[in-house]
């Protein structure tokens, strides 16, 4: 019989757990899931400014990937976009495969074009985008223009719970960097609760949830 195969998923807030469930149930059924959530790095990476992130964090993050990689899991995905660069770092300590849930969209998105739109909800979260996407760029050799808008107020609503609003008012925002942008990515993973919406942009959208767990999936099963 075959071994289950598992992955263990380290989350900087709790709303992230819940937003990733879905794809999750849909893309990883016969998968086990491992989640750590530790809600003191969201908190300290908001009170932080913009593009700092507490030593602490990158730390707290190669802290839970070694207890994962410990318990066996085969796969280990980080799922915030503000401190992605925390799998970069832990690399040369972790011997199970990282993974950054944003990381597949951005590579998907520099394959469309030139100008490459970035639209986020947290302010903290838009230099490490901006980041990961240039990454992606450079790597696969490509020259982009990152194009971002920031709606706070679409972050605010998903807090209340009020998925109406925050999708209404991010589907505004895609409308305009359609005009503009040859592909667009969803910088939070909680933004990935506006995929039903999504069905005819006039450019590619991505959003990490989709693209993320179909990653996981092919390393997990990669032949």
């Amino acid at each position: 019989m075959t071994e289950k195969k598992s992955l263990g998923i380290i989350h900087a807030a709790l709303i992230s757990s819940k937003s990733v469930q879905p794809f999750i149930d849909e893309i990883l059924p016969d998968v086990t899931v491992v989640h750590v959530v530790d809600d003191t790095i969201q908190n300290t990476n908001f009170a932080s400014p913009p593009g700092v992130i507490p030593k602490g964090n990158f730390f707290k993050f190669a802290q839970y990937a070694h207890n994962l990689e410990l318990a066996g899991v085969d796969l280990i995905m980080l799922a915030c976009s503000t401190f992605n660069q925390a799998v970069e770092h832990a690399r040369p300590m972790i011997n199970t495969p990282l993974l950054q849930i944003d990381r597949p969209m951005m590579d998907l998105a520099v394959q469309h074009g030139y100008t490459i739109g970035l639209l986020a909800t947290v302010p903290t979260t838009v230099p490490a985008s901006e980041r990961l996407l240039r990454l992606a760029a450079k790597e696969s050799g490509k020259e982009i223009k990152v194009q971002t808008i920031l709606c706070t107020e679409a972050f605010e609503a998903i807090k209340k719970g009020d998925a109406e609003t925050h999708n209404a008012l991010l589907l505004r925002e895609i409308d305009k960097l359609s005009d503009t942008c040859d592909a667009i990515v969803l910088a939070q993973v909680s933004m990935s609760a506006l995929e039903p919406a999504l069905k005819n942009t006039k450019v590619p959208v991505y959003n990490s949830g989709r693209t993320g767990f179909e990653a996981a999936r092919k390393i997990l099963f990669a032949k």
